[in-house]
């Protein structure tokens, strides 16, 4: 009877992990689906092993070290937006490790207005001109960014070096990469092209007649 009583449990155990699995697919947030994901996978691990079924008790080994690295990043990245403030300090250096380093006489053009959108450039040292717009940005900071948002991708103004310049250009390609293995760099992003979004609507707006 005893025995009869464990294999019902085990089996009402391989039978919740199923449930489980279904339930995941009737999930919109990704750290509910994570963690009930998770759990069948802990559900099928202990059914699979006590019926000695190996290549489910290995999927199931894989999916949950998966899931459970998943759930960590998810986590990690809401941390990181919650404690991004307005006023924290931006780091781009993340773009050392994955750019591409340019030397950059001064009076050259990075490039001009018109041209086709390929990359977005972290300024080492040095400083650039926004032609056109009287705006110069100095080392520490990113330029060609807003290209990459903008559904013409082409460039709306030419950018020049005003000295001697060393620039990282991160391509499409690299841009992508690093915003995956640096969620803080990908942050400050976000936040430097939203603040100049709203910079260039109010002098926009401010240039309109009243």
């Amino acid at each position: 009877m005893e025995l009869i009583t464990a294999h019902h449990m085990i089996e009402a155990v391989g039978w919740l992990a199923a449930l489980l699995k279904l339930a995941t697919f009737s999930m919109n947030a990704m750290i509910p689906v994570r963690l009930l994901a998770m759990a069948s996978s802990v559900c099928f691990i202990v059914y699979s092993g006590v019926f000695q079924i190996w290549p489910l008790l290995a999927i199931e080994l894989v999916l949950l070290s998966s899931n459970a690295y998943r759930l960590y990043e998810i986590i990690a990245l809401r941390r990181l937006v919650t404690h991004m403030t307005d006023e924290s300090e931006t780091d781009f250096s993340a773009a050392i490790a994955y750019g591409k380093k340019r030397v950059i006489q001064a009076g050259d053009v990075i490039f001009n207005k018109g041209d086709r959108v390929d990359s977005l450039y972290y300024l080492a040292e040095g400083r650039v001109e926004i032609e056109d717009r009287n705006v110069s940005v100095a080392a520490g900071n990113i330029f060609g960014e807003m290209a990459f948002f903008n559904k013409s991708a082409v460039r709306s103004a030419t950018v020049r070096s005003l000295e001697d310049t060393v620039v990282y250009e991160l391509d499409e390609k690299r841009f992508t990469r690093v915003q995956y293995e640096d969620p803080e760099f990908a942050m400050a992003v976000m936040r430097t092209v939203t603040r100049r979004l709203v910079a260039n609507a109010a002098q926009t707006q401010g240039s309109q007649p009243g």
